[in-house]
């Protein structure tokens, strides 16, 4: 069994690895509730399937699938894709996975969050979320690494870092009453640096308008090295996201990281905006908890929060999403620029997005490390 450590991982030396540095591995879930992907799930495991195999030309990927999908996950995923079996409610290994943190000599652990589905009783997007608040102890038990069990609510996709001690998030979810109401911002930002091995906290305010996850950071900026943000950018005045990519530009020029420097920014495009047709809205299932607790916005017109930040950093690729015929192309020649010694692969992930997220939000990388 691993073993569950009463430590701190800063105190003990551990910090989370910036996402560039290499990489024993990818995490991912099988998609299967129909109350959130629509057509039984079909297309977004297609979707999933395809991220996968990017992914696995670069380094190993293993896919977390139920009992009841597991051959059928087996029989859509290359030999490469390695299938485990493990019950979860959805599918954003980002935000249930493990975060994984590393030391000076090179010891591999993992931290557990609290996971409330976004925010509980108090506007979370579905009820149970048991098996997903469970998930991360089992990926650690798979890979018998040591576990960190935060008595917080925290998710993957919350948090970005530049592995040299600084830490980007929002307030918009990091403050948010439905996560942690009896901590100030104070303690969230001490314990950010406790458990992440950070000394600095940048805040951004809002997240993607429209993001149901109350504003994660991968879907709005994130760090491409230190010292270099990128962040997705939108031109339009009349847009709700206008406001929002302006507000972070002022935080981010006016911050310094942990090493002093000032924050270069480069912008990102937004693609569409976009929109959920009639077509995708009617492919998705009532919810199957009763709607105690569903707040899952699938309607026709609903507006999705597409962001080109949303992509997954492997060894020697950087895997993005392809949104928008009209901005792809942008995106990936700055993706380029930003990754010149990584291939920039481009994955159709409409499917991933109309299900509340996107690339990053189904990754969770494990950093390259040995157990202790």
């Amino acid at each position: 069994m691993a073993e569950t450590l009463a430590s701190l991982p800063a105190a003990d030396g551990f910090r989370m690895p910036a996402e560039w540095e290499p990489h024993a591995g990818c995490w991912m879930i099988w998609p299967e509730r129909t109350d959130n992907w629509r057509l039984g799930a079909k297309p977004a495991q297609a979707a999933f399937a395809a991220v996968a195999e990017a992914i696995a030309t670069a380094e190993p990927v293993t896919m977390l699938v139920s009992a009841g999908q597991w051959a059928n996950a087996r029989a859509q995923l290359s030999p490469a894709i390695r299938v485990v079996e493990a019950a979860t409610n959805d599918a954003w290994c980002r935000d249930t996975g493990p975060t994984f943190v590393t030391d000076g000599r090179g010891r591999l652990r993992g931290i557990d969050w609290g996971f409330n589905a976004w925010g509980g009783l108090d506007g979370g997007l579905y009820f149970p979320w048991d098996q997903d608040d469970r998930l991360a102890a089992k990926i650690l038990e798979v890979e018998r690494a040591p576990r960190y069990r935060a008595p917080f609510v925290l998710e993957g996709g919350s948090i970005h870092v530049d592995g040299e001690g600084t830490i980007l998030t929002t307030e918009e979810c990091l403050l948010n009453r439905n996560r942690n109401p009896h901590l100030s911002r104070a303690e969230i930002e001490a314990h950010l640096k406790e458990w992440l091995g950070g000394d600095t906290v940048i805040w951004l305010g809002a997240g993607v308008p429209f993001d149901e996850t109350d504003g994660h950071v991968d879907n709005l900026a994130c760090f491409v090295r230190p010292g270099l943000v990128a962040l997705t950018w939108c031109d339009d005045p009349a847009d709700p996201q206008y406001p929002v990519c302006r507000d972070a530009l002022e935080r981010l020029s006016a911050a310094r990281d942990s090493r002093g420097r000032a924050i270069e920014v480069v912008k990102l495009p937004m693609p569409g905006p976009l929109f959920m047709t009639e077509e995708e809205a009617a492919g998705v299932d009532a919810p199957t908890n009763g709607g105690a607790v569903q707040q899952m916005e699938r309607r026709t017109g609903a507006r999705l929060a597409g962001s080109y930040v949303n992509f997954y950093v492997g060894n020697g690729i950087v895997v993005m999403p392809l949104l928008d015929p009209a901005t792809d192309e942008a995106a990936r020649a700055v993706l380029a620029r930003l990754f010149p010694d990584r291939r920039v692969v481009g994955v159709p992930a409409r499917e991933i997005l109309l299900g509340g997220g996107n690339i990053h939000c189904i990754t969770q990388q494990q950093p390259a490390g040995t157990l202790g």
